[in-house]
């Protein structure tokens, strides 16, 4: 059994730093993930006018990176900056509507990647709550400018999630520092488990999120600074579950357990489904490979980040392997559902495709120069088919600097500790 030390979740760290700035006092995030999105929210933060100090700690023999971040209570402490986000989904989302909370012009753009993701839904539900927003160039998309006006009204709004969980964050987050707070009427949601970890982190920094269906409920209320740990980032921790089932080996994952905030940990419930034994304790998630990979028909609507790495790894199973209800995928770094299919059919593997879902015939791969469409979890993912075949290459292995940037290290550690 070879043990895999994660970095900290991507998703958990932007919502953390995020509530730090938005909480009076100073908050102490331990493990944070440091990688190229969460540079850009600090990045982000520190142009806003927000001082993030970012160390060390050293407890008996245990280091720990430690941010500690300023909060203001009262929004943004600069009244005019311009501020680039990137290709960070988090930072480009969160922040725009972290500035409908101050006073002053707030102006945000980021890479032609994340400048071609949509924000209507996000973006048409700020207005509504009283946000002044302007778009320079294509309508709901970066660039966009936020005048703010010293606070945020608030109110009752309606919102379509059905694309990102991000919209519904975005809002939830900065909902208690709105002067009336704020009411969400939820049409559609993807991710859900997404949304359970901001309400869950909202509650750690002193807020309570009412939830009635689709219906979430924030009054006005002060977010309370504090020490806050990062868990490792479970949508990481998928590819390495992954080659333990793909490899007929042993691996865990300390510190992700099943208390776990993330809900793609139950891509090792996939797994198991699959012939892969899982053992899940409080502190730790252990995946063996049995030698034997069952195909299946699975909805992933929940934990869609973990699709292409299902993906990748379909043509070891016995029979096809079939994802459904994952549209969502098709509108982030790439169209992820196409971005998996075009690579396997270059290996020559069969599949087949529609609106929202991939099936994926056994097969043997073919030697493949992966395109990864500047898009890490495709690369994180195929590399893992490449444990078992020769011949896959990347066109942009860095890509994983993402989320991931020590991603081939640790692969590259983790095979050679397997093989003894």
């Amino acid at each position: 059994m070879v043990h895999v030390q994660i970095p900290g979740s991507k998703s958990i760290t932007a919502r953390a730093l995020l509530l730090a700035a938005a909480a009076g006092g100073q908050t102490t995030l331990v493990d944070p993930l440091l990688s190229d999105d969460t540079e850009a929210f600090v990045e982000g933060l520190r142009a806003l006018g927000y001082v993030v100090e970012q160390g060390t700690r050293t407890t008996g023999d245990v280091t720990s990176s430690v941010w500690t971040i300023h909060g203001s209570a009262t929004g943004p402490q600069v009244d005019d900056v311009s501020v680039f986000c990137r290709d960070g989904a988090t930072t480009a989302r969160f922040l725009p509507a972290l500035a409908t909370t101050g006073s002053g012009t707030f102006r945000f753009d980021a890479s032609d990647q994340m400048r071609r993701r949509p924000m209507a839904p996000l973006t048409d539900a700020l207005a509504d709550l009283g946000a002044r927003l302007e778009f320079p160039g294509e309508p709901d998309h970066h660039p966009v400018t936020v005048t703010g006006t010293g606070a945020l009204p608030g109110g009752t709004v309606t919102l379509d999630a059905g694309t990102s969980s991000q919209f519904l964050t975005a809002l939830l987050l900065v909902a208690p520092l709105a002067r009336d707070g704020m009411t969400i009427e939820v049409t559609d949601l993807v991710s859900v488990p997404y949304v359970r970890i901001t309400t869950e982190m909202m509650r750690a920094f002193g807020v309570d999120v009412e939830v009635d269906g689709r219906t979430y409920r924030v009054r006005p209320q002060p977010y309370v600074a504090r020490e806050y740990a990062i868990e490792p980032d479970a949508s990481s921790a998928s590819y390495f579950f992954a080659a333990a089932a793909l490899l007929g080996e042993s691996i865990t994952v300390p510190h992700l357990g099943a208390g776990a905030l993330q809900g793609d940990l139950a891509f090792v419930d996939v797994l198991e489904q699959m012939g892969a034994r899982v053992e899940k304790t409080e502190t730790a998630t252990t995946v063996t490979g049995t030698g034997t990979l069952r195909g299946l028909t699975v909805n992933m609507r929940d934990i869609s980040d973990t699709m292409p790495t299902l993906a990748a790894i379909a043509p070891f199973a016995d029979g096809p392997v079939r994802i459904e209800d994952v549209y969502n995928t098709r509108v982030k770094e790439c169209d992820r559902l196409e971005a998996c299919a075009s690579n396997l059919r270059r290996a020559g593997i069969h599949v087949e495709t529609g609106h929202d879902w991939i099936e994926i015939h056994p097969g043997t791969y073919q030697p493949v120069h992966v395109e990864t469409f500047r898009d890490h979890r495709i690369a994180m993912a195929f590399s893992i088919a490449g444990l078992k075949v020769d011949g896959i290459t990347l066109d942009d292995p860095a890509c994983v600097k993402k989320t991931f940037p020590t991603f081939h290290d640790v692969l590259a550690d983790t095979v050679a500790r397997l093989r003894g």
